[in-house]
Order: C-alpha cells, then sequence, then structure tokens
C-alpha cells in the first residue's frame, strides 16, 4: 500500500467511525437506573414516621418498596391501614436505602421477631444506605446494623442504643458511613432531605423542601427535652414507662445476641 492509498484508508476509516458515533448518538439511551428503596412496613408503626419519607422519595421518583412480613395491611398509630407492596419473600435482594419507621409497640414487636430480625440483617448488610426514623432504630440495633457506628433514636428510648452497640448521639439526625437515623417523628423530613441529597444531589433536596414548604416555625419551644424542660419530660416518661421498661429489656436481649 503507497502512501496515497494508506491515506484513503485512513479517512475512510474516520468517515465510518464518524458516522457510527452519530447513529449510536440516535439510539435512544437506556433510562437511568432509579434508586430502590425498601420501606418497612409494621403493625403499630407511626404513620408520620413513614409518610414524610415516603413523599420526599415519591418526588424524586425512587422505585418504592413497601415490605411487610406479609402483604396483608397492617394497622398504624392513627388506625389507618397500610397495605405492603412486597412480602419478605418478594422483596429486592439489593436495595439503595433500606428504611425503618418507628412506633415504639411496633418496634418492640419486631424486635422479638426472629423473622424480622433477620431480613434486616439481610438486606442492610448489602444495603447501599442502612436508615431509620424515630425508634426504628432500636430495629436496625436489634439486627446488628448499628453496632460501631454513631446513632441516635426516638428521645425517650435513645439511651438503649449503646446496649446494642451502637454510640449515642444526641442528634437530629446522625450520619455515619452509610448509617443515617434521625429522632422522633418530625425529624423524618430532616431525614428525608439528608438521604435525598445523596440519591439525587443538593439542589434536587431542596427542591423537594420548596415544594413541601418546609420551612418550620413551630408555636411552641417544647419539642425536645432539653428546651420543654424535666417536668413535661418526666411526665411522658412516666405515662411511656411500661413501653420504655419493654424495649430497654428487648434491647439488653438483643444485645446479648449481636
Amino acid at each position: 500500500m503507497d502512501r496515497r492509498e494508506f491515506n484513503a484508508a485512513l479517512g475512510a476509516a474516520a468517515l465510518s467511525g464518524l458516522f457510527t458515533t452519530a447513529a449510536q448518538a440516535q439510539q435512544p439511551q437506556p433510562a437511568a437506573r432509579k434508586p430502590v428503596v425498601g420501606m418497612i412496613v409494621h403493625s403499630d408503626m407511626i404513620l408520620l414516621d413513614l409518610t414524610g419519607p415516603l413523599t420526599a422519595f415519591n418526588i424524586l421518583q425512587t422505585d418504592i418498596h413497601l415490605i411487610g412480613k406479609s402483604k396483608q395491611p397492617v394497622t398504624t398509630d392513627v388506625g389507618l391501614p397500610v397495605t405492603p407492596t412486597d412480602s419478605f419473600e418478594t422483596a429486592p435482594e439489593v436495595l439503595d436505602v433500606l428504611f425503618v419507621p418507628g412506633g415504639l409497640k411496633g418496634t418492640v414487636d419486631a424486635m422479638k421477631d426472629a423473622a424480622t430480625v433477620a431480613f434486616m440483617k439481610s438486606r442492610g448488610e448489602r444495603a447501599r444506605f442502612v436508615t431509620s426514623v424515630c425508634t426504628g432504630s432500636l430495629l436496625l440495633g436489634a439486627a446488628g446494623l448499628l453496632k460501631g457506628y454513631n446513632a441516635t433514636s426516638h428521645w425517650y428510648v435513645r439511651d438503649l442504643l449503646p446496649l446494642m452497640g451502637a454510640n449515642l448521639k444526641k442528634e437530629r439526625v446522625v450520619e455515619d458511613r452509610n448509617r443515617i437515623t434521625a429522632g422522633g417523628v418530625t425529624a423524618g423530613l430532616d431525614f428525608a432531605l439528608t438521604i435525598g441529597a445523596k440519591l439525587a444531589g443538593e439542589d434536587a433536596a431542596k427542591r423537594v423542601q420548596l415544594l413541601l414548604e418546609y420551612d418550620p416555625k413551630p408555636p411552641f419551644d417544647a419539642g425536645s427535652p432539653e428546651h420543654a424542660g424535666p417536668a413535661m419530660s418526666d411526665l411522658i416518661l412516666q405515662r411511656r414507662g411500661a413501653a420504655i421498661a419493654e424495649a430497654a429489656a428487648a434491647a439488653k436481649e438483643a444485645g446479648a445476641k449481636i
């Protein structure tokens, strides 16, 4: 092949590559994979623990799975039933987000249920993010998923987390590597924006915040024991004493198995 033939062949190859690239550009591109979110659904859970983050995940167009032990509806704290979309058997094997709502009675019952703890452990060990709101972190702890991690929970049971190997942090949202835990009930929106930024970027999370008009200005400064004072805090502890004692026993039992 002389120089003229070589240059002609080289030009043809370049032109062919150009047309190939142009043709490929015209082909439909595969849609970006949606983050897979598994939200545990259990009896006596606090509905707001679920629906706050659920609303944000829905706006972010994630692939949401409401996972129950079975697909039978469960009753929430306000009496409204929630029907799981998946059972433990049909739930995705790998999740981007494993999320657990709270509700003290339901949480304690779940901590005592071997199948629930085993499911949590299985999915939690493979999930990109392991998360909770309110007392849901006690279930994460019972599954051994918070051992050696900083974590928080609802203020009246957060002191139980070290019984299961966690390092207690008294903050509204606590991040430690891929573990994100939040305090009681309303902290679910703070959690949702935190995880939303990780899944879709900070700007997307800010748009969710604006869309939800999450700009809280509560009429009272009584949203934490530090602000409400000992008299009111003690009254709640007395009223919830039996449930907290049951949670403490379940935490000690779970901690002994980890």
